[in-house]
Parts: C-alpha cells; sequence; structure tokens
C-alpha cells in the first residue's frame, strides 16, 4: 500500500525522486567534509594540539598542505597515499574515516529523516568517531570530547529525550507532580550517564581487587556518562552489554590466532631456557596479556544501539 502511495506521488510530482536522491548526496558529500575535520581531532587532540592552527601540512617536511591536495578522499587518491613533497607515506585512516563519515550522515538521514534528531545523532556519531579510533590507535579517550559531548547530551535531552521514559514512570509511581517534558528528558539524560558510569566503574574496581591490576582506565567511565547522557538508561546498559560481548568475542579470538601464529615465541622460549616455566604455557600467558582497547567496542556498541537494535528487535519479537 505505501508502495504504491509513493509511486503515484512519483508520477504526479516527477521531482520528487530526484529531489529524494539529491539530500542523501549532500549528507554525504557534508559528510566527508566533517570526516576531515575528524581526521584532525583524531591527529591532535591526543598531543594536546590546537585542531585550529596551523593549518594541514606534512609532519616530515611540514610543508602546507595545498587546498587542492586536501580535498576528502580524492586528494588522497589523486596523491596515491604519498606527501607531494618528500613522498612520505599517508595513512589510508584519512580517506577511510572520511568515507564512514560520510556514510553515516546518510545513514543518519535515512533512520532519522530532517528532523532535530538527525542534529543530535549526526554529532553523537561523530563523537563516537574520533574515540573509536582515538582508543584503537593510543588507547586514550579524551576528556575534550566526553565532558563537551556529556553536555551536548544533556542539552540535546530538553529537546529530543532518550526513549526510555523512566522518569516519566518514576513520577507517576510516586505520585508526584510530573514536571514538563523537558526535565523529564533532562532527568533521562542523567539517569543513563550516572547508570552507564557507575557500571563500568564498579567492573574496573572489580577487576582491580580480582586481578590485582588496572583493567581499564577512567576514560572508559567517562565515555559512558556522555553515552548515557545521549542514550539513557536502557542505551547506555546495552551499550556496556554489546560492546563487553564484542570485545570478549575479538578478545577471544586475537588471543588465540597470537598463539597459533607464534606471536613472542622467542621470548616464551628464552624464558623457558632459564626455568620459568614450558613454553606453550608461557605463550598462552603472554598472548592472553595483549590488551584491547574497550572504549572502541564501547563506540561500535553504541552505534549499533542507535542504528541497528531498533531495526533488530521489532523483528526478533514478531
Amino acid at each position: 500500500m505505501g508502495h504504491a502511495c509513493c509511486a503515484r506521488a512519483l508520477r504526479r510530482y516527477p521531482g520528487c525522486g530526484t529531489f529524494n536522491a539529491v539530500i542523501p548526496f549532500f549528507f554525504f558529500l557534508f559528510g566527508i567534509c566533517i570526516g576531515s575535520f575528524l581526521n584532525v581531532c583524531i591527529s591532535r587532540i591526543p598531543e594536546g594540539l590546537s585542531i585550529v592552527s596551523p593549518g594541514s601540512r606534512c609532519p616530515r617536511c611540514l610543508k602546507p598542505i595545498k587546498p587542492y591536495d586536501n580535498v576528502p578522499i580524492l586528494g588522497w587518491l589523486w596523491l596515491r597515499g604519498k606527501c607531494r613533497n618528500c613522498r612520505l607515506p599517508i595513512s589510508p585512516m584519512y580517506p577511510i574515516i572520511e568515507f564512514l563519515t560520510g556514510a553515516m550522515l546518510v545513514l543518519t538521514y535515512h533512520t532519522f529523516g530532517l528532523t532535530l534528531a538527525t542534529f543530535k545523532f549526526l554529532i553523537f556519531g561523530c563523537l563516537l568517531i574520533v574515540l573509536i579510533v582515538t582508543d584503537l590507535r593510543v588507547r586514550i579517550l579524551p576528556d575534550a570530547i566526553n565532558w563537551p559531548g556529556f553536555g551536548v547530551g544533556l542539552a540535546f535531552s530538553v529537546k529530543v529525550p532518550p526513549p526510555d521514559g523512566i522518569a516519566a514512570a518514576l513520577f507517576q509511581r510516586s505520585d508526584l507532580l510530573q514536571p514538563p517534558a523537558a526535565v523529564l528528558g533532562l532527568i533521562d539524560a542523567l539517569l543513563g550517564a550516572a547508570l552507564g558510569s557507575l557500571l563500568l566503574w564498579v567492573a574496573a574496581y572489580a577487576y582491580k581487587l580480582v586481578r590485582k591490576r588496572e583493567g581499564m582506565g577512567m576514560g572508559d567511565v567517562k565515555m559512558m556518562t556522555m553515552v548515557g547522557a545521549f542514550l539513557g538508561v536502557r542505551g547506555a546498559f546495552l551499550t556496556i552489554l554489546l560492546g563487553t560481548l564484542l570485545g570478549s568475542i575479538l578478545g577471544l579470538t586475537l588471543v588465540a590466532a597470537l598463539y597459533a601464529f607464534g606471536w613472542k615465541k622467542k621470548i616464551a622460549e628464552r624464558a623457558h631456557r632459564r626455568g620459568l616455566g614450558e613454553v606453550s604455557a608461557l605463550r598462552c600467558t603472554i598472548a592472553s596479556q595483549y590488551q584491547l582497547p574497550l572504549g572502541t567496542f564501547l563506540g561500535i556498541a553504541a552505534f549499533l544501539v542507535v542504528f541497528a537494535v531498533p531495526w533488530i528487535f521489532p523483528r526478533i519479537l514478531g
């Protein structure tokens, strides 16, 4: 029925289909430009450098990058991934992030349309991309992203609240006068931030008690404060659940692969010659010490909560 209505609308207004195709295209173009800026944030924020000045330049020869060489994706392609002056290889991370950011903007528009929710989750997605890649590269989740992101999440909750509705339910059960919707949205965001950060903090503290060493940094806790402000209680819980599940699966797979391919085998053999244990046991211990960045998996899980979970759950529940 819906497809028939769309077909009739397209016959009546033939320009409508072209317009609907042009909007995602412009979202993608805007997205790859945003992705270029995210690359600057990923490269400079962990180093404590300004993201405004100086302009983009080669880290080896320090020559400023020409505007025509700095075109997102295309610039890397026609330079063949090398600096025009000194031929220093340019990481493929740059065009990949630009492309993924453009795709994220298109997906957000496809999911939420031209609404304020689109603007909210575009900002959220950009913050997540910076955190995911930064944690993967240098094992840092910068406060310069987490705390401003937390503030932005609270600000948006006034107009686009998390979908939980927990605050409204609590006021209904307590027989208290229910506050305006904007206040309820803010409370939902604060509850999500509190739950997300508290769950990770408790997990980190318990890990330290049991293993006698740090299992995760406070950056993960701060990141979940931001995620909870955007997604609420249920979204924060699902993010932690999916993030730890993904991290555990990939972690066990990676440990098995490192062991199978003889990672650090020579170190284990030297330790064996010194009487520290069997080679196989030492290799397994060394492989199990490899640490994956939890923040990266939490960021991926947050994307799944926003875009995949609302699509999958209704189909699972029939």
